[in-house]
């Protein structure tokens, strides 16, 4: 399948996580659309988009599993947290629940929100190596407390790419009466969703990953009764619209004047190119791909797997702790020597080694990382072992 994809042929391509990849027939169906708007933009934004919009999230809601009218497309899930943030009504001293594993740019939302309303952002160690999923969820609610009113995590986290039990911990927050709030970044076309029976209070998560869509484009749904206190993030003609449509929600968070929204707009060819391709097959391949090689990446640098060896815990993607002073100078390079693309991350005050593997990933790609790996170890000071 890499003929497929657009990707630099010289490339050893094994961060797909981070933006993923488009593949050409994708492409060009995002053009098409931005060739459209400029056809005559006029018609294009003012009576086709609202239509084609309706029709992209019904699709993805079918894929996802929710209802069309409880979601909206946004830019990337660091923009849907924020209209969350702006919108929950917390005071001094209330606290958002969290893990030590989110990414870096939930983080600052969360602290920046934090500053401005005297609540706080407790960030919960999840210790490593993981050694069981009830472990996770144990050390998790060692955080909560009668201050907590938020729970905020990864379904998957970005550094240590790892699968957190989001059910169970979602399940247990309804019981306390908690606000639950879901970072899926890396979760559509990766892993099973079903928002539905997952039954969070607010879901986001990316298409421009593991779903292929072009980069920017993301969604955030929100639970029926907690849509009308959703305020925009952008004010624009959806708010207090002269001509409102069926659903406030999406008036206030879909109507933002001129912007191009092709990338939304590509879902139901995002969502038909899965089903052609049989990309649960496709998905699964690579999966197995990450949890062959995954242990010899760690012996490679003399430290233990993250967590056991599964399904449970890892899907396309697997980070190994390296030990090194100089991450930028390793992924410099990494990529400038060895043609490799492959994100050198820290978290925790460790560094990490994150590959992802996708339908244009070989084996061969993971020979040329660790042969390049081993090398390194062995003519340089950059990894030590």
């Amino acid at each position: 399948m890499k003929e497929q994809f657009l990707l630099d042929q010289n490339i050893t391509f094994l961060n797909h996580g981070s933006f993923g990849s488009c593949p050409k027939p994708i492409f060009e169906e995002f053009q098409r659309y931005q060739l459209e708007l400029e056809s005559e933009p006029v018609e294009f934004i003012t009576k086709k988009q609202p239509k084609y919009l309706k029709t992209a999230r019904e699709c993805l809601a079918e894929f996802v599993r929710c209802q069309g009218d409880d979601l909206f497309f946004t830019s990337n899930p660091t923009y849907a947290i924020n209209i969350i943030m702006r919108s929950i009504k917390l005071n001094k001293g209330d606290e958002i629940l969290s893990t030590n594993h989110e990414y870096g740019a939930m983080d600052r939302t969360w602290n920046f929100y934090c500053k401005k309303t005297g609540a706080k952002y407790i960030r919960q160690n999840i210790s490593l190596p993981i050694v069981s999923k009830e472990q996770m969820i144990e050390e998790f609610w060692k955080g909560y407390n009668e201050n907590t009113r938020v729970i905020f995590l990864n379904q998957m986290s970005s550094s240590t790419a790892l699968i957190f039990p989001v059910k169970e911990i979602c399940d247990k927050a309804k019981e306390l009466g908690l606000i639950t709030i879901v970072d899926g970044a890396h979760v559509p076309g990766h892993i099973d969703l079903d928002i539905t029976a997952l039954n969070p209070d607010y879901y986001t998560g990316t298409l421009h990953k593991w779903m292929l869509a072009p980069k920017g484009s993301s969604f955030l749904y929100v639970k029926p009764e907690l849509q009308n206190d959703l305020e925009p993030l952008v004010v624009s003609w959806g708010y207090e619209s002269v001509a409102p449509g069926e659903s406030q929600f999406l008036d206030y968070h879909e109507l933002q004047g001129t912007r191009d929204v092709s990338a939304f707009l590509c879902t139901p060819k995002v969502v038909e190119f899965l089903k052609e391709n049989n990309w649960k097959a496709v998905s699964q391949l690579c999966k197995q791909i990450v949890l062959e090689n995954y242990q010899r990446f760690c012996d490679l640098v003399n430290n233990k797997p993250l967590c056991p060896i599964s399904s449970e815990f890892l899907g396309q993607m697997a980070s190994f702790k390296i030990n090194t002073d100089k991450p930028s100078e390793l992924k410099n390079v990494l990529y400038d020597q060895y043609k490799i693309q492959v994100p050198v991350m820290p978290l925790n005050g460790n560094i990490y080694i994150r590959f992802s593997i996708n339908a244009y990933n070989s084996q061969e790609d993971l020979d040329k990382l660790y042969n390049a790996l081993d090398e390194i170890i062995k003519t340089t000071d950059l990894i030590k072992v």
